[in-house]
């Protein structure tokens, strides 16, 4: 079947079929394959304000991630998502276990209170989560528009980066419009970069 014509749900029960194939100790591997090369990864290296998504999440998680970038000295942002529609503040956390606290959703988001808020300029890696992924860059949410609205608020130095196991990666998704794509997908066979 041609994945173009596919709608999202279509794409999203493929990849929901390909995820659910695999035995936790695959994903498990994957999930280390994709850390490693993050960490090896000149961009992610080179920055010092790292944008990731929060813990819990049901893309790739990134507690342990968060938590080796923050061993070697870089500055953790995350998102606290507010009540005005699409939009969320930045924060700049300092320590995993003291800095946290659960949402109305019951992820972990940056208590304001603790933590500094910092500009979209300061940015200068952005790891953007996804539930599927073409190799031109285009990715399937939630549908809450949130990311989408923020790889177009990021200024244009910030390299947007997807984590994703193989099996998210799909022919092609259906995107209202390519502003909203990532620059670079780090899968745990290859390094995609946008065509």
């Amino acid at each position: 079947m041609d994945e173009a014509k596919m709608g999202k749900n279509s794409v999203l029960s493929q990849v929901a079929e390909r995820m659910n194939a695999l035995s936790p100790e695959q994903i498990e591997e994957k999930y280390n394959i994709i850390e490693n090369k993050l960490f090896e990864f000149a961009n992610f290296l080179e920055s010092h304000q790292v944008f990731l998504y929060p813990p819990g999440s049901k893309e790739i998680p990134t507690e342990k991630i968060i938590r080796k970038a923050m061993e070697i000295e870089k500055s953790i942002i995350l998102p606290v998502f507010t009540d005005v529609k699409n939009t969320f503040l930045l924060y700049k956390i300092s320590h995993f276990d003291k800095d946290l606290v659960p949402n109305a959703h019951d992820m972990l988001e940056p208590n304001p209170e603790r933590c500094k808020k910092i500009a979209l300029d300061d940015v200068d890696i952005a790891i953007i989560p996804g539930l599927a992924f073409d190799d031109k860059g285009g990715r399937m949410g939630f549908g809450n528009n949130y990311y989408s609205k923020l790889i177009t608020k990021l200024p244009e130095t910030c390299r947007k980066v997807a984590l994703a196991y193989e099996e998210q990666i799909v022919d092609q998704i259906q995107m209202e419009s390519r502003k909203y794509t990532v620059d670079i997908i780090i899968t745990d066979t290859r390094v995609i970069y946008k065509i």
